[in-house]
């Protein structure tokens, strides 16, 4: 009887063990085994919120490359001495607009996170500074700013194995020396302009859109680069995912033929010892009064 229950235990859940009494070496792998599938699970769930996360910085660089290029275009055009006075007001506000345009790109926030604010995640990282005249001034970064600390936010991707999400908009604000940043860039720009320095805008300020356009693009190509790690670590990750089930599963899951013909034969052993009980025993319900 405990044999026919035993295989029909195991029909009615299609699995070998069902409490630690019934092979307790075995119940424990299968424990082990379960809870390596929630990890494996808890890290897909983390692979694929990153992947997502530097597809949203991907597309904010993108925006933020556009603008600089016709930055750069438009000083380009300003420093040329056929320009006069209106025409560099044209291009100042352009400029303005793009300067504006890149930091909505900048700002750019994915699942209620600031992309570029370090580990401040919940603080508008680029904020434009104006002058009582509504001039642009500069640019403050409101991010992680302790130097001790590193801004970018780490992610465990695989059991001891971690990657590091480029969020540190300091590297954006690409301070070149004290005080002299990309907020300091466009407010110099900005003045040559007012002032038709075709001398400084054909000069160290187009010299320095380049190195800040060329900053922009090293930076993107750098997250494409974790995005490449993330893509093979998500491959990975679902590989040894089919293996962990594969492994459960034989280790768990019952063949059901051969625990059915295990179950029939039981059934017959244990009719056969009824059949056999009630020959050896030929009691009446005389022999009982």
């Amino acid at each position: 009887m405990k044999s026919v229950y035993k295989y029909q235990e195991q029909l009615s859940t299609m699995e070998q063990v069902s409490r630690p009494s019934d092979d307790p070496l075995k119940v424990s792998k299968v424990l082990d085994l379960n809870n390596e599938i929630k990890q494996n699970a808890e890290y897909k769930s983390t692979i694929n919120d990153s992947i997502d996360f530097t597809n949203a910085q991907d597309s904010a660089l993108a925006n933020a490359t556009t603008s600089m290029q016709r930055i750069y275009t438009l000083t380009q055009q300003a420093a040329n001495g056929t320009y006069n006075n209106e025409d560099r007001k044209a291009a100042k506000a352009e400029i303005e607009n793009e300067v504006d345009t890149m930091l909505d790109s900048l700002n750019t926030s994915f699942g209620g996170r600031y992309i570029f604010a370090g580990n401040n995640t919940t603080t508008k990282p680029f904020e434009k500074t104006i002058d009582a005249d509504g001039d642009f001034t500069g640019i403050v970064y409101n991010g992680t700013v302790d130097p001790q600390l590193s801004g970018n936010v780490t992610k465990e991707i695989a059991r001891g194995v971690s990657v590091e999400m480029q969020t540190d908009g300091r590297k954006l604000m690409n301070e070149q020396g004290a005080g002299n940043d990309l907020g300091n860039f466009f407010n110099d720009m900005l003045t040559a302009l007012d002032n038709d320095d075709t001398e400084a805008l054909g000069g160290d300020l187009l010299e320095r859109a380049d190195t800040e356009l060329n900053n922009i693009v090293n930076l993107r190509t750098t997250i494409g680069a974790t995005h490449n790690r993330l893509q093979a670590a998500k491959d990975r990750n679902e590989s040894e995912y089919l293996n962990l089930k594969t492994t459960y599963s034989n280790t768990q899951d019952i063949d059901l033929a051969e625990t059915y013909m295990q179950y029939s034969m039981e059934m017959v052993a244990y009719e056969a010892s009824l059949q056999m009980g009630n020959k050896i025993l030929q009691n009446s319900l005389l022999n009982y009064m």
